[in-house]
Parts: C-alpha cells; sequence; structure tokens
C-alpha cells in the first residue's frame, strides 16, 4: 500500500497557512509535528462533552473521562508493544521520562565507582540527568563514540561494557545525525553484563515500528508531540521486574492508597507514577494520534520517509560544495533528519531567511551541544526534518530556497 500523501495533508489544518504570503513548507517535525483533525477533534470533544477528573468521582462525567484515559493508555501501550497497560506511564515527554528513570531507578542502583554508558550523540535530555546521577552517586559517565560518518563507533563495546556498567542509556534515532542506532543489539550485550538498556525513542516511536519487547529494553521514553498528538504528554515504558521495584518519583494525590499522619501507601501500577491531576485531554489526544498512526502502518510510514530522505540527499547534493552534510549514507539506518552547515552562512542567518519564504527549519544545536560542538566541530546546523505529509515538491522549494540564500549571501559577503 502507498501512502496518499495528498490526502493526509487535507487532515492538517495548518497546512493551508500562508507565512509571510508563502505557503507553509514544514520541515521541523523532529522538533515537533503538526496535528490532524483527528486528534483536535478528540481535544474538542474532551472538553466539550465530558470533561472530569479521573479515577476519583462516582458520576458519569468523571466515569466517562477515566474510562477514555484509560482507553488511551491500552492504544498508546499495546503501540509500543507493551504486555500489559500497567508497563506505561503518562508522563509530560520524554525528557520527564528518562528523569522519572533517574530519579527512581537510578537513585537506587547506581553508587560509587558503578559506570553509566551514554553516546557521544546524545540529546541534553538523556545526557544532563546521567551526568547529575554520576556526580551525585559517585558514577562514572563513559561514551560510545561517532564516526565520521555519523554512526556509532562499536569497536570497543566490549571494552566499554563492563562489569561496572550498571546502565546503558542511548537514542535509538539521533535528532542531529537521523543515526538509527542498534538498540537491540546493544540491549542484548548490556544484559550480558548485568546492565540496564534505556532508550530514548522519541525520533523513532512516531516514524517506525517499535516494539519495547522485540527491543527487549528496560526502559523506553517518548513525546506526543512529536508523533501528530498533543504537547504536555509522553508515555515511559518501564519492564515489569524493574518497574515493581521504582519507588515514586513524584507523591501527593492520586499515587496514594492510603495516608495518615505518620506513614502513606502507595497505589496500585501505574498509577504510583502519575501523582496529581494528569494531563487527561492530552492522553485522550496521543490515543487519537496513536489511532490516526496505526491506520496508516507504521511500516508504510518508515517506508514513505525513507523514499523521501533519499529524494531530500540526491536533490541536495548538488549543493555539497557549498554545504557540509551530516549523517549516515545508508538509508537503512537513517531517519528522515537532514543537518547541514555552511561555513559562509550561519545557520540562524540560513533560518531567517528560509522563514521568509515560508519554510520553517531548525536551526541550532538541537540540544546535543557535544556532538555539535565537539564531534562536528561547528557551532551549530540547519536541519530539515521530514514526516508524513511532506512531499518531494516541499524538497524542491528547499532546494531552490537555499541556493537563493547563497546567492544573496555572496552578494552580501563579497569584498567592497
Amino acid at each position: 500500500m502507498t501512502l496518499d500523501v495528498e490526502k493526509i495533508r487535507r487532515d492538517f489544518p495548518i497546512l493551508s497557512k500562508l507565512v509571510y504570503g508563502k505557503p507553509l513548507v514544514y520541515l521541523d517535525n523532529a522538533a515537533t509535528s503538526q496535528k490532524p483533525r483527528q486528534v483536535i477533534q478528540a481535544l474538542v470533544d474532551y472538553y466539550e462533552g465530558y470533561n472530569a477528573n479521573v479515577h476519583r468521582g462516582v458520576h458519569a462525567l468523571s466515569m466517562e473521562s477515566t474510562e477514555r484515559y484509560e482507553e488511551a493508555r491500552r492504544k498508546v501501550a499495546g503501540f509500543i508493544g507493551a504486555p500489559s497497560p500497567e508497563n506505561l506511564i503518562f508522563v509530560r515527554n520524554t525528557t520527564e521520562g528518562i528523569n522519572l528513570a533517574a530519579s527512581s531507578w537510578g537513585a537506587a542502583n547506581i553508587g560509587p565507582g558503578d559506570e553509566i554508558l551514554v553516546t557521544e550523540m546524545e540529546h541534553h535530555s538523556n545526557l544532563v540527568p546521567w551526568q547529575r546521577l554520576a556526580k551525585a552517586k559517585g558514577a562514572r559517565m563513559r561514551f560510545i563514540p561517532v564516526t565520521e560518518e555519523g554512526t556509532l563507533d562499536l569497536s570497543d563495546l566490549d571494552t566499554l561494557l563492563n562489569h561496572r556498567t550498571k546502565l546503558v542509556a542511548m537514542t535509538h534515532m539521533s535528532n542531529v545525525l537521523g543515526a538509527i542506532n542498534p538498540v537491540k543489539d546493544i540491549g542484548a550485550k548490556a544484559h550480558a553484563v548485568g546492565a540496564r538498556i534505556l532508550i530514548d525513542a522519541a525520533q523513532s516511536v512516531p516514524h517506525m515500528p517499535v516494539n519495547v519487547q522485540d527491543l527487549d529494553c528496560d526502559f523506553l521514553a517518548f513525546s506526543s508531540h512529536k508523533m501528530l498528538g498533543p504537547t504536555g504528554i509522553g508515555g515511559l515504558y518501564v519492564r515489569s521486574e524493574t518497574l515493581e521495584k521504582m519507588e515514586p518519583f513524584l507523591t501527593g494525590g492520586e499515587m496514594v492508597l492510603e495516608v495518615t499522619y505518620d506513614y502513606a501507601t502507595w497505589n496500585d501500577l501505574p498509577m504510583r507514577f502519575e501523582a496529581g491531576t494528569p494531563n487527561i485531554a492530552g492522553s485522550i489526544g496521543l490515543g487519537a494520534a496513536v489511532d490516526y498512526l496505526e491506520s496508516l502502518g507504521m511500516e508504510q510510514v518508515h517506508r514513505r520517509e525513507r523514499e523521501l530522505t533519499a529524494y531530500a540527499l540526491d536533490t541536495l547534493k548538488e549543493l555539497s560544495e557549498e554545504f557540509n552534510f551530516y549523517g549516515p549514507t545508508d538509508l537503512n539506518a537513517r531517519g528522515a533528519i537532514v543537518s547541514f552547515n555552511s561555513p559562509d552562512i550561519h545557520p540562524h542567518d540560513l533560518g531567517t531567511m528560509l522563514d521568509q519564504g515560508g519554510i520553517a527549519i531548525r536551526a541550532g544545536h538541537h540540544c546535543a551541544m557535544p556532538l555539535i560542538r565537539d564531534r562536528l566541530g561547528v557551532a551549530a546546523t540547519a536541519r530539515a526534518s521530514f514526516y508524513i505529509y511532506n512531499t518531494k515538491d516541499e524538497v524542491d522549494l528547499l532546494k531552490a530556497a537555499l541556493k537563493d540564500a547563497l546567492r544573496y549571501f555572496s552578494k552580501t559577503l563579497a569584498p567592497k
């Protein structure tokens, strides 16, 4: 089955927007995706039809709200292949999910002399929490290096992984390089030395089939807003035997079973990790986003994006003398992200000029400062990232805009 991109585009109201009088070309999907009418309507239906708090009321609205909220959990858990809805904790985003794992499991299981293994391509959200934990506990951070091509250098993995390794925390897909990492193979080696593996799946869950049981991971975190859903909601999967031993991250209402003036006991899983009123509407909206993606088929989504990425790389190679492009050349190991840099044009200037033509890209260090600065050796990059509603025509517009920018800046920078 081939995805009908024009039909898909009609589901996204924002794609008809004009920016400075030009049709919007939205190529910043790695930062956040746009939302289809089906997701927007799910939010409207909640607030207009059954807005109430969950798990607490015996009245009709509360019971309907609770059922829809837990139905969304079942949908999302099934989407990532979790064995039970109890394995899925609703969080605000990938960042909170990783911090939950660090504060709850990490604080109890990592101590002096232990090692945490991450990669050199990590987003700050999967680096800073482990830095902070290592400093607090007297543990050591170690790093899997990145090759010149933008893939992981696994030649010393057997040395990096040892009896002191307690956790491997790594991205499934780099938000800068687009590299898709062999998390399943690395996870198997981590388990062989007694370590756990946490996967930052913020860039993979929206774009390809992901099954936590097939990956055999201990933790996996992802965000709704990158997969057509609302902001402020995401998920953390935790393996059952690990989750059952974890202490709560936050305390207060909803996560307790019994409270006296002297002690408290915790609620059943996963509610013991969801203190306070949750993002009910966001969870239901995420469930609607899962329905939408499943109606397309994640294999089809991944195939379509791989075709579009191949076209983009082939189309933009004409500019390879003016721009440095980053990331793997093997399309089977690359997602729909193209990062690039010109020695003559700052990415922010480039992004601003493209915006004048209605083209939205990202410019900066993409919350991966060590990778950008230390490994790529630049201050920032420009990044175009694609999703199911993008087209080859939009790639052509990107190329034309980059050529216009080169002409403009060559005149601006020419010696007087």
